[in-house]
């Protein structure tokens, strides 16, 4: 009866649509400290590869900002984890080796690679080749990127980094505000306080009683590693390059829309889209479900939303010179390694981008140039470590046979594509060996172990 008057009643409030709550839900922190410290867990890829398009391609850095802020908002605000905004790997590297691939043409491949995505979304058929996909495969391909970010890692730790040419110089000095030494001890501290991503501060709380040396364990796991890191190179990068503040100019970058030939379309499509695309499917929207589906069983991130809101950040962002961007797998990882668990985690990082980007500008370029390289090194080490171990999961030695041959032939092939395409192969071989043997039909080698 008081729902019909209520019905009835012109001036009774209508109820919250439960998507906003939702959307306030997803930007709640679950540790201030331990969120504010995953924020930084992707920032070994970010900046590397941003300061490399700035210094070689004439990236615009404000814009960059500006619109990488807004996309880690917006997508921490949508899925509620802390879901990572990468450059395109390949149409960056591509633009850094050649001279001839300029902003044009990397507009033009990541709004080519946007547009693709985002019709695989909407049309559903990116959410069919998820559930097709080997479960076993897909671990082939998230170690063999791990490992891939630890061996750049090493790189950058142990060898003096030139970004512009994309090229390891000399050893890196042990002594020095970028020395060896520094990142050892970095990676030390991460060590220390962070383990090896087991929740050892939990373990410590749940202790009947605490001794004195049971609340130093306690201060120590609840240091905000990766923050203070940054921190300290951003201290460092200051030391190193003083005269950098004096040339600030405050203010955005002015932005503007990137006019396009016939010539760059070609150019980009062909050396930027066609390798990008397949490294996007398989790891910034399979591979990102999938770790997700690991870390937040909760969550419901699926592959058609994924491949949606990647397609849309750049069928938006690219037209203004910023720079293409994705999700990845490394990305999460590290930002879950260093304490990131809501979509709050990435939203305070897109703050911190997008005021970074108004008040300052492209005139942060000088500030990251004199960053310590052995400082993000370190960073995207643990980065790549946590994203190689969910790989550990696979209990059988078929399973196992199959990651291991994904995974080296993607490393020593340098194609994520091809990796997958020998693991696909790997995987129905071996379905077919066995087919009668265990009771398997044809169509169980055909229609593979659905992913969740």
């Amino acid at each position: 009866m008081a729902s019909t008057l209520q019905e009835n009643n012109p001036h009774s409030q209508a109820p919250k649509p439960n998507f906003m709550l939702k959307l306030k839900e997803n930007l709640i922190f679950k540790s201030k400290w331990a969120e504010l410290n995953g924020a930084m867990g992707d920032l070994g890829t970010y900046i590397p590869i941003v300061l490399a398009l700035t210094l070689a391609s004439h990236l615009n850095l404000g814009t960059t900002l500006i619109f990488t802020g807004v996309y880690n908002f917006v997508t921490g605000a949508i899925y509620g984890v802390p879901m990572p905004v990468q450059p395109m790997k390949s149409i960056a590297a591509v633009a850094i080796s050649n001279p001839d691939f300029g902003i044009p043409e990397v507009m033009a491949a990541g709004i080519c690679t946007a547009g693709i995505l985002f019709v695989l979304g909407v049309t559903g058929l990116m959410r069919i080749v998820y559930r097709l996909i080997p479960i076993s495969v897909v671990r082939g391909i998230q170690l063999a990127q791990g490992l891939s970010f630890a061996m750049t890692a090493v790189k950058y730790i142990k060898n003096v980094q030139d970004f512009a040419k994309s090229k390891s110089g000399a050893q890196r000095d042990w002594v020095g505000l970028d020395g060896l030494l520094l990142a050892l001890i970095c990676a030390v501290f991460i060590v220390i306080v962070n383990g090896a991503g087991d929740d050892d501060d939990d373990r410590v709380d749940n202790q009947e009683s605490e001794t004195g040396w049971k609340k130093v364990q306690k201060i120590i796991f609840s240091l905000p590693s990766a923050l203070l890191i940054f921190l300290l190179g951003v201290v460092l990068a200051i030391i190193r390059g003083p005269n950098a503040i004096k040339g600030f100019k405050f203010g955005p970058s002015k932005i503007e829309v990137i006019s396009i030939s016939k010539h760059a379309w070609k150019q980009g499509f062909i050396k930027g889209t066609i390798p990008q695309l397949p490294l996007s499917v398989l790891n910034s929207v399979i591979a990102v479900c999938k770790l997700s589906t690991d870390l937040f069983p909760e969550r419901e991130v699926t592959a058609t939303s994924v491949s949606m809101t990647v397609g849309l950040m750049n069928l938006i962002g690219c037209w203004f010179g910023a720079m293409p961007c994705c999700h990845g797998a490394g990305g999460l990882a590290g930002q879950y390694k260093f304490g990131g668990r809501s979509g709050g985690c990435v939203a305070l990082l897109g703050v911190a981008k997008l005021v970074l980007g108004l008040v300052l500008g492209s005139s942060m370029v000088k500030v990251l140039t004199q960053f310590p390289v052995g400082v993000l090194g370190v960073l995207l080490l643990f980065a790549g470590i946590e994203l190689a171990m969910c790989a550990r999961d696979m209990n059988t030695k078929e399973e196992a046979f199959v990651v291991l041959v994904c995974t080296s032939v993607s490393l020593v092939g340098s194609s994520a594509a091809l990796g997958f395409l020998c693991g696909i192969v790997v995987h129905l071989l071996l379905k077919m060996r066995n087919m009668g043997s265990d009771g398997q039909s044809c169509s169980d080698v055909l229609w593979f172990h659905r992913n969740p």
